[in-house]
C-alpha cells in the first residue's frame, strides 16, 4: 500500500529575529501605541466594528509607507517572505513581491475577530508584538471543510492536521505566514493586557 499527500496547506511561523530585535520591538510597541492615542477616526470605526479592541484597518492599513519602523518591520519580514514562497514552490522569476498592506491590532480580554480571508493577495500574515500569557492563537480552518457534507467524525486520538482547525501559538517577536485564501481567526482570550500584533498582505507583479 502506497500513500500520498496532495495538495499541503503550510504555516510559516518563526522568530522574527535580527540584529537588536528586543529594541525594535519596543520602539515598534511605543509607536503602536502613540498610533491608536491619536487615531481618533480609527477608534470610533473600531468601537463599531472591533467592539472592545482597536485596529488600525480602517485608517492606517500602508504602514510601512508612511513610518520608518514600519518600513523597518517589511525589511525584517523580507527574508521570511521569501522562504516561505520558495517552500511553496512559486516561480517568482521576472516577477516582484510586495507588500500591499500593513496594519496594527490590539486585543484586549474578551476581544475576537472572525474566521475570514485575505482577497486580493496571495501571502498574508501577522507580527506578533506583545502576547499576554495565555493569549488565544491563530486558528486555521481546513480549506476543504464545507465539501465534507458526508464525512463522520474523526477518531478523539487523529493527529491535529486531520482536524477542522488548527490553532497555532503565538508568542512576542513571532512571525506567522500563510497564504492569503485560508480562512482564519482570532478566538477571544480570558486574560489580562492586550494582544498587540501587525498584520499585513503581499501581492506579486511582473518586473
Amino acid at each position: 500500500m502506497a500513500l500520498r499527500s496532495l495538495f499541503p496547506t503550510l504555516i510559516y511561523r518563526a522568530p522574527l529575529g535580527g540584529l537588536g530585535a528586543a529594541r525594535f520591538n519596543q520602539r515598534l510597541l511605543d509607536e503602536v501605541e502613540a498610533l491608536r492615542l491619536h487615531d481618533t477616526k480609527g477608534q470610533g470605526w473600531s468601537d463599531r466594528h472591533y467592539v472592545g479592541g482597536y485596529t488600525s484597518y480602517a485608517t492606517h492599513s500602508k504602514l510601512h509607507r508612511t513610518s520608518a519602523t514600519f518600513r523597518e518591520l517589511e525589511r525584517r519580514l523580507a527574508p521570511h517572505v521569501r522562504r516561505f514562497a520558495a517552500r511553496l514552490h512559486y516561480d517568482l522569476r521576472g516577477r516582484t513581491v510586495e507588500m500591499t498592506d500593513c496594519w496594527v491590532n490590539f486585543m484586549p480580554a474578551q476581544v475576537a475577530h472572525g474566521m475570514h480571508l485575505h482577497p486580493l493577495s496571495f501571502l498574508s500574515g501577522t507580527y506578533y508584538a506583545q502576547t499576554p500569557r495565555g493569549s488565544a492563537g491563530l486558528k486555521f480552518e481546513d480549506p476543504r471543510l464545507s465539501s465534507l457534507m458526508a464525512a463522520p467524525p474523526r477518531r478523539s486520538d487523529a493527529p491535529a492536521p486531520f482536524g477542522p482547525f488548527v490553532t497555532m501559538p503565538v508568542r512576542a517577536g513571532m512571525v506567522i505566514l500563510f497564504e492569503s485564501w485560508l480562512r482564519h481567526e482570532v478566538p477571544a482570550s480570558r486574560v489580562r493586557g492586550e494582544r498587540v500584533s501587525v498584520s499585513f498582505n503581499y501581492a506579486w507583479s511582473p518586473k
